[in-house]
């Protein structure tokens, strides 16, 4: 049933908060486990959409997919054992990208496999482009069918090597999957090397795999005959931690996050610290975030890690609202990701977008018309009266929620599916913002 949240801002929002499993791992570790035959049970994986419609996929082509009863309800057993279909199912899986993951993995298992076409958050080309010569190289024969892809192996995966035009995560991640278990040794150079992606590689190596990441962005995968199961934790999600940090210094609140160790936000820090934001670190796994002074406006350019996370802007860009003076926004990993501004300036937001760099590093995106740097004039009133905002994309609807707990009055926040597939149910998980569904 459809609802949207009713949003009274302009007043703190102080609280305590616990962060969830991470979904660009959890959902991916999720597939990881269909490489063995054993039982692998996963901790901390959050209750969101995407992993709903993951386990949905799993469960569709045979496999078991238990939360123990005698474990909390963010435990999952997957056992893949029971794995009889080569066809991904269709229904749901258009929401999100796993499928061409869970096409790569079930290539192990048989020789034929087939998935329907992917789609995502609209927020710029995400093709698959890179995933799918991943399959040819490792020996597949792929083609594109009315229906989606499909691939077939005529003997095991053998090994390769690929240097993959850009460090895309996913990409990284297929490459992962198709050579841990591929006949001799892999080099992929130029990987992405995101916090999911080492904790992927670690639970990989827990399962038996032999993967090693040297300087300069290159992988080593020697391949093995077969993987074990194994018992590994979903690491926080430092994307949600982020904007929380962003929603307490813009509303001169203190919020206390646990679930995540500091480090995994040690690139967030400084740029949140030059606008004026403070971290407390409370212990290994728990965070104060806070308005340390008057807020600042900076220069932002978000890059692939260690690079400020395009994840990171939306948050970031509604923070910057309330700064005093100019900031720029340089966007370079997507090249459409601030469709969502248009919301934030009826708001009372001062933002341009703009089609040229903005930026001090190289840009892929130079020259090619698209609208992928911000300019934010601030401190800007922002205020509704009743205002209706319609959430674009996943990461962009807690921006939202940001900005209508910033302006002053009522805001309705809809389309707020998009935003609990990635976030759950905020109404419940955040008790200290006052949602109410409507």
């Amino acid at each position: 049933m459809s609802y949207c949240y009713k949003i009274t801002g302009g007043s703190s929002v102080s609280g305590v908060v616990d962060i969830p499993g991470a979904k660009n791992f959890a959902t991916k570790a999720m597939v990881a486990a269909t490489l063995t035959n054993e039982i692998t049970r996963l901790l901390n994986v959050p209750i969101i959409g995407d992993t709903a419609i993951t386990e949905s996929l799993l469960s569709g082509v045979g496999a078991l997919v238990e939360r123990p009863s005698h474990g909390r309800s963010n435990e999952v057993d997957i056992k893949p054992s029971t794995i009889v279909s080569n066809t991904i199912p269709l229904p749901d899986s258009g929401s999100n990208r796993i499928p061409i993951l869970l096409m790569g993995a079930l290539l192990h298992r048989f020789d034929e496999v087939s998935a329907p076409f992917v789609a995502g958050c609209n927020i710029g080309g995400r093709p698959v482009d890179f995933h799918l010569e991943a399959m040819r190289l490792f020996g597949a024969e792929v083609s594109i069918t009315n229906e989606g892809y499909r691939a077939v192996k005529r003997k095991r995966l053998t090994a390769c090597h690929y240097a993959l035009p850009y460090p895309s995560v996913g990409a990284t991640e297929s490459c992962l999957l198709l050579g841990v278990l591929a006949s001799g040794t892999t080099v992929i150079q130029n990987c992405a090397q995101e916090p999911e992606i080492i904790a992927l590689i670690t639970m990989l190596n827990a399962m038996g795999g032999r993967i090693n990441f040297s300087a300069g962005r290159t992988l080593t995968i020697q391949g093995v005959n077969e993987l074990h199961g194994t018992v590994f934790s979903i690491i926080g999600d430092r994307i949600e931690a982020a904007s929380w940090a962003a929603l307490a210094a813009a509303t001169d609140s203190e919020i206390t996050i646990n679930g995540i160790s500091p480090e995994i936000l040690v690139n967030f820090f400084g740029p949140y610290n030059s606008i004026g934001g403070g971290v407390e670190v409370i212990d290994k796994e728990s965070l104060r975030f806070y308005r340390h002074r008057e807020l600042s406006p900076v220069s932002i350019e978000t890059d692939v890690y260690p690079g400020f996370a395009t994840d990171w802007q939306q948050p970031i860009t509604a923070l910057l609202t309330q700064a005093n003076g100019v900031s720029v926004v340089h966007e370079t990993v997507y090249e459409n990701r601030f469709g969502y501004v248009q919301a934030l300036n009826q708001l009372g937001a001062n933002i341009q977008v703009v089609n040229y760099c903005l930026g001090g590093g190289k840009c892929r995106y130079y020259g090619r018309d698209y609208p992928h740097s911000a300019i934010i004039s601030g401190k800007t009133r922002l205020k509704s009266e009743g205002l209706t905002i319609n959430i674009p994309d996943l990461r962009a609807g807690l921006a939202y929620v940001m900005a209508a707990f910033i302006a002053e009055g009522v805001t309705y926040v809809s389309n707020v599916e998009l935003l609990e597939r990635g976030y759950g149910d905020l109404a419940l998980r955040a008790p200290f913002l006052d949602i109410k569904k409507e």
